[in-house]
């Protein structure tokens, strides 16, 4: 006997009137058989199956012209657009994969805002607002990856079997309450308190400090700031995991990789849209919403801006999105044909053959070890997640301390030097990301070509990876470090006779560029006595550590020009190539993101993709995005040459650094990083074991019943049903 027929769709519409809809089979008849071209022709009507399970399962035709008996599971359950019994029909013209994109883009372009712009170009106010060391600042920083990594792989386990859109409206819930929770001690801690003003020149009566110890209770807001991180977290598990997974689910195969990697690149715009929104309330006087002003500009250490406004705005952004991701459905229209259309390139080997075929597996916990299990022995998607890992570690290692290069290297005000990163990182990334996707489903590259292309970019981005010894400067003069003061004084001690009597501190670093092209420390240990702030740079006189110009004609110059606030200039003029090629390799290195993503996607069963990503992001946080910026810190602080050591002695930031040593260490870092990342996606790609060449298994196998159709004949068919099907509007 024949089985039910599935339950109709009353919101799909299907591309042609003779297109019948799916149903799954009964576990119970699970067999894989070949078909040959020769031997299905047009015509050609397969039996129907025997009632029995012991026998094989005749061959099957394609997906498009019969339908396997039994009833139909709930695997996909589409529907319209809409909550409960309410479906608005302007509703339907969202109910599509662009629709869904456009959200999910939104929601990413949010979480980027905020927990990579608005956190990071926060930090130093939070530090001044609430007297917190730097040490405990980065742990703050470091309570969005630690969130993620508890909560990745239960998310995307239960997530996979869940309603993953449902999923996304807890996730824009949560990042818009970890917003809020994180602007809330700009509430209850009161009025910020100016202090006094610090004079930097030569004082011969400015009171020495004592070695003392406080601690603050404003710094108690420490632990309201990690709880919203950590909420942050939790909203950013099932966006990067089930929404991912989603997009995969509803879009042909060669469409993937462009869906994703525009989604992909909105999480890296984010950053900048952040930067910029937090920069120019940083502009605002932190108590503004108190009717406070204060005296103080932008130019005054003791001036703090409003970072909390930009929080609330992203508070009610996120919550904006909660309704729109609630009313979509399990499964967009049409996902089931286009599931059926597809077919699997899962990696084969004894430890990926499913021995799963119940409907009810990866509902219940106990079922979490053995899927865990089965994905950890599955050797091409481990090299991968390590690949990506290598690649996260060197790439969020940059991002946090390329503009400290930069600023070094050539000279520059750390927020140039800030706004040069950003501006040829987050382009460069976004691009990346977005053409990596786009040659991917241009060339409609499968499993295998994939991971070649993303070999082949990474091998470029090695190669231009030592553009770092090209762009390094020898380190300027500088009084007390690699110069004397006049030949008095010795080097590596900041105090020489000139300034012994000024008390000048260690801690407040000012750099000073003397008349005599030596760069000092502060105008203090400069010896100047007087300033004037005629404009931009602010200028210095009567500074007795600067050595005057003997030559006569240039006498008058240099009474009148002792010294300027700021760095002095280099005579690096490498600056404009090293960020061209800089910016080169950071779309080179992007370009493998999307397409080493979809890999992964593709190389493990189709019921596993979501937890495949969950591992993905926890050992891409453990092995990269963790230690990255420590490795990176660790190495740059190894080739500190002065450092900021207060009255107790202990040892703080680093003033200058060694910059022939700083650009090999960065490159010795950044080879090594590429050099694993090439490995194991080769070694990806040695291991990978397609399925058998004459035929491909359906998706809808990996759930119920395993088909297999011939290659050659069905498979641009199929593709072409799946345009045709993905492109026209639901209603």
């Amino acid at each position: 006997m024949k089985g039910a027929k599935g339950i109709e769709n009353p919101a799909f519409v299907p591309s042609s009137p003779d297109t019948p809809r799916r149903a799954s089979a009964s576990p119970s008849l699970v067999e894989v058989s070949g078909l040959s071209t020769d031997s299905q022709g047009e015509g050609s009507e397969s039996p129907e199956p025997q009632k029995s399970p012991e026998p094989p399962l005749p061959a099957s035709t394609p997906p498009d012209a019969h339908e396997p008996p039994g009833p139909q599971a709930s695997e996909y359950e589409e529907g319209p657009c809409g909550w409960r019994n309410f479906h608005p029909r302007c509703l339907q013209r969202c109910n599509t994969p662009r629709g869904f994109l456009l959200h999910y883009c939104l929601l990413a372009l949010t979480q980027g805002i905020v927990v990579n712009g608005l956190v990071n170009i926060s930090i130093s106010t939070i530090e001044k607002r609430y007297e917190m060391k730097s040490s405990l600042t980065g742990l703050i920083s470091s309570s969005y990856d630690i969130a993620f990594c508890l909560l990745s792989l239960f998310v995307s386990f239960f997530g996979e079997r869940g309603h993953k859109p449902r999923w996304l409206a807890f996730a824009s819930f949560m990042i818009g309450l970890g917003a809020l929770v994180f602007s809330l001690p700009q509430f209850f801690s009161g009025k910020y308190k100016l202090g006094s003003i610090f004079e930097d020149t030569c004082l011969t009566t400015r009171n020495s400090t004592s070695c003392t110890s406080s601690h603050s209770s404003l710094s108690n807001y420490l632990y309201v700031f990690i709880l919203g991180q950590l909420l942050l977290g939790t909203g950013g598990t099932p966006l990067y995991t089930l929404g991912t997974a989603f997009i995969d689910d509803s879009v042909p195969t060669h469409k993937s990789s462009l869906y994703i990697g525009i989604g992909y690149s909105m999480s890296i715009l984010g950053p900048a849209i952040g930067y910029v929104l937090g920069g120019q309330l940083l502009t605002m006087y932190i108590d503004i919403a108190m009717g406070e002003s204060s005296g103080v500009t932008e130019d005054d250490p003791r001036w703090l801006g409003a970072w909390w406004i930009g929080f609330l705005i992203a508070w009610l952004f996120a919550w904006s999105l909660i309704i729109p991701f609630s009313c979509f459905p399990k499964h967009l229209p049409g996902t089931a044909k286009i599931q059926a259309g597809k077919t699997s390139q899962a990696h084969q080997n004894k430890s990926t053959v499913l021995h799963h075929t119940d409907e009810n597996f990866g509902k219940s916990i106990k079922d979490f070890p053995a899927a865990l299990k089965n994905l950890m022995r599955n050797t091409v998607f481990m090299c991968l997640v390590l690949s990506t890992s290598s690649e996260a570690l060197v790439t969020t290692g940059f991002a946090t301390f390329l503009p400290k290069f930069i600023e070094n290297q050539f000279g520059l005000t750390s927020s140039f030097a800030a706004t040069l990163g950003g501006a040829v990182l987050i382009p460069g990334a976004a691009l990346g990301q977005i053409l990596g996707g786009v040659l991917v489903s241009k060339f409609k590259m499968a499993c295998k070509n994939t991971m070649k292309f993303a070999l082949l970019t990474s091998a470029v981005a090695l190669a231009l990876s030592f553009v770092f010894i090209y762009a390094m400067c020898e380190n300027g003069p500088f009084a007390g470090v690699s110069e004397s003061y006049n030949g008095t004084g010795k080097l590596g001690n900041l105090t020489a006779p000139c300034n012994a009597n000024c008390n000048c501190l260690r801690s407040y670093y000012y750099p000073l560029c003397g008349g005599d092209g030596v760069q000092y420390f502060s105008p203090c240990f400069a010896g100047c006595l007087n300033s004037v702030l005629n404009g931009k740079p602010k200028t210095y006189y009567n500074c007795s550590c600067i050595g005057r110009k003997l030559d006569i004609a240039s006498t008058a110059e240099s009474f009148s020009f002792e010294a300027k606030a700021g760095k002095c200039a280099t005579k690096c003029t490498h600056l404009p190539i090293f960020l061209g090629i800089f910016f080169t390799t950071v779309i080179f290195t992007f370009m493998a993101g999307t397409p080493i993503t979809v890999s992964i996607l593709r190389c493990v069963n189709q019921r596993q993709r979501s937890l495949a990503l969950g591992i993905q992001f926890m050992l891409l946080r453990l092995l990269g995005t963790i230690p990255g910026p420590i490795i990176f810190g660790v190495t740059i602080d190894s080739t500190c040459i002065l450092w900021d050591v207060n009255e107790c002695g202990t040892r703080g930031a680093c003033w200058i650094y060694d910059n022939i040593r700083m650009a090999h260490m960065l490159v010795a870092i950044s080879v090594t990083c590429k050099i694993i990342t090439i490995f194991f996606n080769g070694l990806a790609i040695f291991l990978y074991k397609p399925p058998p060449s004459g035929t491909d298994v359906s998706f809808q196998s990996q759930n119920a019943v395993v088909t297999t159709v011939s290659v050659d004949q069905d498979l641009n068919k199929a593709e072409n049903e799946e345009d045709k099907l993905e492109d026209k509007p639901q209603k």
